[in-house]
């Protein structure tokens, strides 16, 4: 995608609108912190009290041999997205700044989202259904690639972005854990949580961009209009992403009907048809965002299509074959 150079008065103007959403970034902290309910790995994985704890492991190890190798994918996909997360905190700490109010939510939304990472790995590690010591390997050539998205010193593109990839990974969490939890329930558990605070974090970064729309409509709709068509998943870099993803998207967890209801979800939520007094930028911003919906419908329809039947191995699932339609 060629993206056009943000100037420098441009983006300023963008900031001091983000500045002018202090009291509503404090209000939607406080709510999210009132209704989450925090746990921690330790307590999702640990045995029940009084009981052996050699014998818990062993009872989850002997479930767990019952998940599928498309599950087993996904979950590897989803452990090493969430590890990611020293470029994400980067990313919002330079686009929001380390030293304004918008740091007490990077700090809080890192602060939760390192439970994931440490949780699926946790897992990993207990029940054996990957290969640990190359999901570890794959875990750092992913950070040695880094994440970096063209979003051209533009503020109001990270949360576009987050919207639409926060409720992206809710929906693969869920997916993941419903079909993995029927052979083994603990990874169900331990997905349906990761899955609901994805949901929380979803819900503050789409009302933070509808409160942007309502300041802003006319840059708004242009940033959106950039980053809507399709998005990078933070996975991206990670060795044989492709055909991971592939897996997943044949074991219907995530794909590209997935995102086509992402983006109709923003659309309406953010009213993008309803917006007007709009200057030529915004309403041919406006135009190509309402158009994306059908683009996608497309793209959705070629996909499958076009895909046959095959064959995949990957190292991290024990170079076992396994065959897909």
């Amino acid at each position: 995608m060629t993206t056009i150079a943000q100037p420098a008065a441009e983006t300023l103007a963008k900031v001091e609108v983000l500045a002018d959403l202090e009291e509503v970034v404090h209000a939607l902290m406080d709510v999210h912190e009132a209704k989450r309910i925090l746990w921690f790995p330790s307590e999702l994985l640990a045995p029940a009290p009084d009981t052996d704890p050699d014998a818990h492991a062993r009872a989850l190890r002997e479930r767990a041999r019952g998940i599928g190798l498309p599950a087993r994918i996904a979950l590897a996909v989803n452990l090493l997205t969430e590890e990611g997360l020293p470029h994400f905190h980067r990313l919002l700490a330079v686009y929001l700044g380390g030293d304004t109010f918008w740091s007490r939510w990077t700090n809080l939304w890192t602060a939760e989202e390192d439970r994931h990472g440490a949780v699926l790995h946790d897992y990993a590690r207990e029940s054996r259904i990957l290969d640990n010591p190359v999901l570890e390997r794959m875990q750092f050539e992913y950070l040695k690639a880094g994440f970096n998205p063209e979003w051209d010193k533009d503020p109001y593109r990270v949360f576009v972005y987050t919207s639409l990839q926060e409720r992206a990974t809710q929906v693969s969490h869920a997916n993941t854990g419903k079909l993995a939890g029927e052979y083994e329930p603990t990874i169900g558990t331990v997905l349906a949580n990761v899955a609901k605070e994805e949901a929380r974090h979803y819900a503050f970064y789409r009302t933070i961009f509808k409160e942007v729309l309502a300041r802003d409509p006319n840059r708004g709709l242009a940033s959106a209009a950039e980053i809507m068509p399709s998005i990078d998943m933070p996975g991206y870099t990670m060795p044989h992403f492709r055909e991971m993803a592939d897996v997943i998207r044949r074991a219907e967890i995530y794909g590209p009907r997935d995102y086509l209801k992402i983006v109709e979800e923003q659309i309406k939520f953010w009213a993008i048809e309803a917006l007007d007094g709009l200057d030529e930028m915004g309403k041919r911003a406006q135009e190509k965002i309402l158009g994306i919906p059908d683009r996608l419908r497309r793209v959705a329809d070629a996909m499958e299509t076009r895909s046959r039947a095959k064959t995949f191995s990957f190292d991290v699932a024990f170079a076992q074959e396994f065959h897909m339609a």
